[in-house]
């Protein structure tokens, strides 16, 4: 005895799946929101997109707010969701790209501070354009304020003369 059960079920995702793609959307609209204005200029968004996004910003009660989710959740399936993804990882580029060029500035300066002349040979052959008096003077107080024991003030100084100088 054979059933006439129509089979079009199986190709239908599961309520639960329905559940976390809606949650996962909502948690990219919560993403969208949190980015500042500019950030926010780059992505792709719709206009509706666009005003729920500027309405969370009036939304104070909390259960208000969760319907308000729900929402952006609804509208973000109409948005181009791998454009947005791809705008989100260049985001992330450019903050892995900031990380690293503050690392690099860390390091020229411990080597400065560390190493002295040599290391500011090194550095003003590579950057010509930094101010050798004023990055030998900052290098000479925080040389001083290392072997005294104080704080790094100058060093700090030093830092932020390489990042605004040099463009490292």
């Amino acid at each position: 005895m054979a059933t006439d059960i129509p089979t079009d079920f199986d190709d239908r995702p599961s309520k639960s799946q329905l559940k976390r793609e809606m949650h996962a959307l909502q948690a990219l609209g919560e993403k969208i929101i949190e980015l500042s204005p500019s950030q926010r200029a780059r992505l792709p968004l719709s206009d509706d997109m666009l005003a729920a996004v500027d309405e969370t910003s009036r939304i104070h009660s909390h259960e208000a707010r969760r319907r308000h989710m729900q929402y952006v959740g609804k509208v973000m399936r109409k948005e181009d969701l791998e454009a947005i993804k791809a705008t989100f990882e260049e985001f992330e580029q450019e903050k892995l790209n900031r990380d690293l060029h503050f690392h690099r500035l860390e390091q020229w300066r411990d080597r400065l501070v560390a190493e002295g002349d040599s290391a500011v040979a090194e550095l003003l052959e590579q950057y010509p354009d930094v101010d050798r008096q004023t990055l030998r003077q900052l290098i000479r107080n925080a040389q001083r304020e290392r072997d005294a024991g104080k704080p790094p003030t100058s060093s700090r100084k030093l830092f932020k003369f390489l990042r605004d100088s040099s463009g490292l």
